[in-house]
C-alpha cells in the first residue's frame, strides 16, 4: 500500500484577488467559469490569447471574501501584470501572495484519503493556515495544498520532494506550465483542457474564446500532448519525435522512463510506424481519461 507524502512544489506560486468586482472580472476573462467556485469547490482554468493561443494554466480558490490564483512562480509577475492590464475600472485588488502561502501535493488517492477529501475534482475543504482541496483536473493526483509555511511544516505526514507529485503526473498525461504547453502556440484543447475539467462552453465570453468554440463545434483536435513510455535515457525536452525519417512531434517535461509529447494524432493511428526520439524509441500510454480518435491529414492540413 502506498504511503501519503507531502510533497512541496516551490515551483508554484499563489496571487490573490479581492473586491466586490473580483468575480465578475475572472468570469470574463478565464476559460472556466467563476459560477462553480464557492468555499466547497476550486476550478482549473487557462488564460488566452485573443487569437485563442495558451497563456497561462492555474488553479482557482475562494478564499473568505478573496479568490487565490495557483500558478507558476516563475511567470507569477507575468500573469500580475497580464491581469493588471485587463483592470481598467474594475473594484478588484491584484497582488502577489506567495509570501504569505506555499503550494504543496499530496499525490494519488492515498493523498486524499489521509487529508479527507473525497475522489471528486476541486472538493475543498477548510484547513488552519489555509485551504486543501482534490485537484480539479483528475481526482486521480491527489490533493492540493495553499497553506500557510508553518501549517505546511506542521502537517503530520511524510514530507517528500516534488519528483514523487511530477511522477504521478506524467504517468497520468497531466500537463502543466510553459515547460508542457507552449506559450502563444498551443491551443487549449491540443493540451486536453475539456478532458481536464478547464474549461466551460456554455458561460459567456472569455479572451479567444471565439478560436476555442469553433475547435470544439469542428470536432477535430489534430494534435495533443500525451504521456509517453521511453526505452532508454530521456531526450532533452524539444528533441523532435520521428516516424519513418518524418517528424510528427516534440518531447516535452521528461522524468526517468516517462514523459509528455505533443504529437500528430495521425502517427498514431493503428499501423503507424514506431516513434523513436534521438537514439531511443517511445511508445504513447493513453490515459483512461481520454479517448483518442486519429484523422487523416495531409501535410497541407497539418
Amino acid at each position: 500500500m502506498d504511503i501519503a507524502q507531502i510533497c512541496p512544489l516551490p515551483e508554484r506560486g499563489v496571487i490573490e484577488l479581492a473586491g466586490p468586482g473580483a468575480r465578475e472580472f475572472l468570469q470574463g476573462l478565464i476559460t472556466n467559469t467563476m459560477d462553480l467556485v464557492s468555499a466547497n469547490r476550486a476550478i482549473y482554468a487557462a488564460l488566452l490569447t485573443p487569437q485563442g493561443k495558451y497563456l497561462f494554466d492555474f488553479f482557482v480558490i475562494q478564499k473568505d471574501d478573496s479568490f487565490l490564483i495557483e500558478c507558476e512562480a516563475v511567470r507569477l509577475a507575468e500573469l500580475v501584470k497580464r491581469l493588471n492590464f485587463y483592470r481598467l475600472r474594475a473594484k478588484v485588488t491584484i497582488h502577489d501572495a506567495s509570501a504569505t502561502y506555499q503550494v504543496a501535493a499530496c499525490p494519488g488517492p492515498e493523498g486524499l484519503e489521509a487529508l479527507d477529501l473525497p475522489a471528486q475534482p476541486g472538493a475543498v475543504r477548510t484547513y488552519p493556515g489555509g485551504i486543501i482541496f482534490t485537484d480539479p483536473r483528475l481526482a486521480g493526483m491527489g490533493a492540493r495544498m495553499i497553506l500557510a509555511p508553518d501549517a505546511l511544516a506542521a502537517m503530520p505526514l511524510r514530507h517528500s520532494s516534488p519528483e514523487a507529485y511530477h511522477r504521478l503526473r506524467l504517468e497520468l498525461g497531466i500537463a502543466e506550465g510553459h515547460a508542457d504547453i507552449e506559450v502563444e502556440k498551443n491551443f487549449l484543447l491540443e493540451a486536453n483542457f475539456e478532458e481536464l475539467n478547464g474549461v466551460d462552453f456554455k458561460k459567456g465570453c472569455y479572451v479567444g474564446q471565439e478560436l476555442v468554440s469553433r475547435m470544439k463545434h469542428r470536432g477535430v483536435v489534430r494534435k495533443r500532448i500525451l504521456p509517453v513510455h521511453i526505452e532508454g535515457a530521456c531526450p532533452p525536452p524539444g528533441t523532435p519525435i520521428m516516424a519513418e525519417g518524418r517528424e510528427v512531434g516534440v518531447l516535452r517535461t521528461g522524468l526517468g522512463t516517462r514523459a509528455l509529447a505533443f504529437l500528430r494524432l495521425s502517427a498514431l493511428a493503428p499501423g503507424a510506424p514506431a516513434l523513436s526520439c534521438g537514439s531511443v524509441r517511445l511508445s504513447v500510454v493513453c490515459p483512461g481519461w481520454l479517448t483518442l480518435t486519429f484523422p487523416e491529414l495531409t501535410d497541407e492540413q497539418d
